[in-house]
């Protein structure tokens, strides 16, 4: 029982040198003890004993052989299995043999893979995040406020102007209050201060009716009561995966309606955007924000899959285990 278990510690070359070198001595020592000859002239009769004597050690051979390198086949298979964006996915252990240590170097493989896909992914959001964070409050402080004082100089230019410039000056001044809604607007998309301030409801609800008022889609929201906790960052993850899927309604599928749901299923909690766009998940599965909301999700733990919808819209689906939701996962 020792002798097993001691080849099954030696590196691969060896365990194969062993074999071949035992099924070598094994037809050599066949071949002394046996009464069979060969003559300097070899005849028909003892050639085709010294054939079979190969096929026989070639066969035995590799029954030998593939006794000990199956398990390397059957590792070599499931890593070509194995995705990225499935974390906790790890090659079945062989048990005892030359596969097991392949598995456990594979796996210990896959586990630093994974930690380090999950630090350069949080390092790489967290700082999109604070980018975010200073263009929003730069587009608010700088630019918000010299519109705000134009929009004010105008005002007053305006009443001290001659009749026949008031209307021009009016009409320079809509067009200026315009710009600084739309300053506002896309400071509110890079950074949600409503989310910081009032929480992922009114966040959620907050970036409906702004989707809805600037969009051609009407929106349905629903948020269920009884939610758990959620801590910072994975309010910020649900908040985002909405954000892109909703850009993605508008962008690429055309739709009509959408809805959006915030669960608790079981132990999990569930983001469903479903709309109705004529092109299906097949043109949001080709862009570049699928990646990112995969991503996003994996840093709480969480899943994205992207579903036929009802007919032939798009179905988003984020589901973060309470577990996670619970909890922070500062990036």
């Amino acid at each position: 029982m020792r002798s097993p278990r001691l080849l099954a510690r030696m590196p691969l070359l060896w365990q194969v040198c062993l074999v071949n070198g035992a099924v070598l001595a094994a037809a050599t020592l066949v071949l002394l003890l046996s009464p069979a000859r060969v003559s300097p002239e070899v005849a028909r009769a003892e050639a085709v004993a010294v054939l079979l004597g190969l096929g026989v050690v070639l066969v035995l051979d590799g029954l030998l052989l593939r006794a000990s390198l199956a398990p390397v086949d059957r590792v070599v298979r499931q890593m070509a299995r194995v995705e990225r964006m499935r974390p906790g996915d790890r090659l079945d252990d062989p048990g005892e043999g030359a596969g097991a240590q392949l598995v456990h170097g594979a796996n210990a493989m896959l586990d630093r893979l994974e930690a380090e896909q999950r630090a350069s992914s949080a390092r790489a959001l967290a700082a999109q995040e604070a980018e975010r964070r200073r263009i929003a409050q730069e587009l608010h402080d700088q630019v918000g406020q010299s519109l705000t004082v134009v929009l004010l100089g105008l005002k007053q230019v305006q009443q001290h102007a001659p009749a026949d410039l008031i209307p021009e000056l009016q009409l320079v001044r809509d067009s200026t209050r315009a710009a600084l809604d739309d300053v506002r607007r896309v400071a509110r998309q890079l950074r949600p201060g409503v989310l910081d301030d009032l929480g992922l409801a009114s966040a959620l609800a907050a970036l409906c009716s702004e989707f809805e008022a600037h969009g051609t889609a009407l929106v349905r929201r629903s948020v269920a009561p009884g939610l758990p906790p959620l801590g910072p960052d994975v309010e910020l993850v649900v908040y985002r995966v909405a954000q892109e899927a909703l850009t993605n309604a508008a962008r690429h599928s055309g739709a009509q309606h959408v809805e959006v749901s915030l669960t608790r299923l079981g132990e999990s909690v569930v983001l469903e955007v479903c709309d109705d766009g004529r092109d299906g998940p097949g043109s949001i599965r080709a862009g570049a924000g699928v990646s990112g909301m995969r991503e996003r999700a994996l840093l709480v733990g969480g899943t994205l899959s992207v579903e036929g919808g009802a007919g032939a819209g798009t179905l988003v689906r984020l589901v973060v285990p309470v577990g996670h939701a619970a909890g922070t996962v500062r990036p």
